[in-house]
């Protein structure tokens, strides 16, 4: 009589613990919020995944920024609706979302979607060959390590006797800009997908579709994805867990052949240049 009666507790608080959760998301959404802990709340329950590290719902009015590790991304207030993009003051003509992501990290831009100035462009390769950093490189990694990633998560675009691998998120802006780059260039690129703003179904859907390749123009185009059977996609835990072992906190990140790292876009002329330090 006494183990049914722990084991009712249990349970009793067990549904307890489980309406508690729904009704914080359902407050959240009902009252419109501003309250940064409830909408935390509300939006770990639609982003369990993904790590929130900070949010702010003062800033812009109606609605809240998030900021997920190296990434940044927006909510309403009811964390129902999740807009990836930039945020333009057109009475200061300010980049909000720009002016966010130099203050969260000036040596790094990843992320938040949109287009990048040609004065990002610049100041990024202007840091990329400043005296204290010659080789343009963000840190170094075991190749074999990297070889050893399955294939199944990886799609391969581009031909060229030099291999680039891309840590890349399908919502990612600068990811993008990127894939768009390196589609210019005499290069094979290995692209290896992870999920930083929750988009992991989004790369289950390219990694199982019939052509892979048409599968990630339609994800970056942000269209429906021509998909097939679910498939093995314990590539796509492989990669994440290799991204978060090695403090690939954004995207995208560039991996050359000889383990060579740099993290955030980088534009044509320092890609090119870059590509000639690689190993042959």
């Amino acid at each position: 009589m006494e183990l049914k009666g722990k084991a009712w507790q249990v349970a009793l608080v067990a549904g307890l613990l489980i309406s508690s959760a729904a009704a914080i998301a359902a407050v959240a959404q009902a009252a419109g919020t501003n309250d940064p802990e409830l909408v935390k709340a509300a939006l770990s329950e639609r982003l369990p995944k993904t790590e929130i590290t900070a949010i702010d719902c003062e800033k812009i009015e109606g609605v809240c920024e998030v900021q997920a590790r190296q990434n940044l991304f927006y909510i309403d207030h009811g964390a129902r609706y999740l807009i990836i993009g930039r945020v333009y003051d057109m009475e200061t003509k300010q980049d909000l979302t720009a002016a966010r992501l130099l203050e969260m990290n000036p040596d790094m831009l990843v992320g938040g979607g949109g287009s990048q100035s040609e004065g990002d462009d610049a100041s990024q390769q202007a840091r990329a060959a400043a005296p204290g950093n010659p080789s343009g490189n963000d840190g170094q990694i075991d190749p074999a390590a990297l070889a050893a990633l399955p294939k199944s998560g990886a799609v391969v675009m581009g031909r060229g006797a030099k291999t680039l691998t891309v840590f890349s998120d399908f919502r990612c802006g600068y990811c993008k800009r990127l894939h768009e780059t390196l589609a210019t260039l005499n290069v094979k690129v290995v692209e290896r997908p992870i999920s930083v703003l929750g988009t992991r179904p989004i790369s289950e859907a390219v990694i199982c579709a019939p052509d892979k390749r048409r599968a990630v123009e339609q994800a970056y185009d942000g269209g429906a994805i021509t998909s097939g059977a679910k498939c093995d996609t314990s590539g796509l835990d492989a990669n994440e867990a290799f991204a978060r072992k090695h403090g690939f906190n954004g995207t995208p990140v560039i991996v050359r052949e000889d383990g060579a790292v740099v993290h955030g876009y980088r534009p044509r002329e320092f890609l090119e240049s870059w590509l000639e330090g690689s190993a042959s």
